[in-house]
């Protein structure tokens, strides 16, 4: 009656006893490589959008994305892509400020992505292009000038 377990009724209780322990780890596991592949995913349909035109689709797909994995190489790809999506010269809501930032954000929250040399190419891109701008506008503020000045001297 008060028998101990022989060596097979000791291994199936460490099994069990295994199981019961590792259940919660594993569906975390389980959890997270969902979320992977979910999040893969929506980087993929975010690129397409992209090539398509479809931009404000893009940067929802990408943010989807940021939700899911914060952290590590899908993150880091979504941020690039949104940097892509605000630099885009065919999208009319363009913003190169919000470019920059997404780049410069890639750069220092993701220091070890592959991407970071292509982000930092386009941060100084993007530097050069803003002060093309700004040149640009000065020189049309110069521009105004010389004519107010033509027209007050005709007068």
């Amino acid at each position: 009656m008060g028998r101990e377990p022989g060596r097979t009724g000791k291994y199936l209780y460490i099994c069990i006893a295994s199981l019961i322990f590792l259940s919660p780890s594993g569906c975390a596991f389980v959890k997270e490589i969902k979320s992977r592949q979910e999040a893969s995913e929506f980087v993929l349909r975010g690129q397409k959008l992209l090539a398509q035109g479809d931009y404000e689709g893009s940067l929802k797909e990408n943010q989807k994305v940021l939700s899911l994995t914060p952290d590590g190489p899908l993150a880091a790809e979504a941020v690039f892509n949104m940097g892509l999506v605000y630099a885009h010269a065919g999208n009319p809501k363009r913003d190169y400020r919000k470019a920059m930032a997404l780049f410069r954000k890639l750069i220092s929250e993701y220091p070890q992505s592959p991407l970071v040399e292509q982000a930092k190419a386009w941060v100084g891109v993007l530097q050069v292009n803003e002060r093309l701008n700004q040149m640009l506008d000065k020189s049309k503020q110069v521009d105004i000038e010389i004519e107010e000045m033509k027209r007050g001297k005709e007068r």
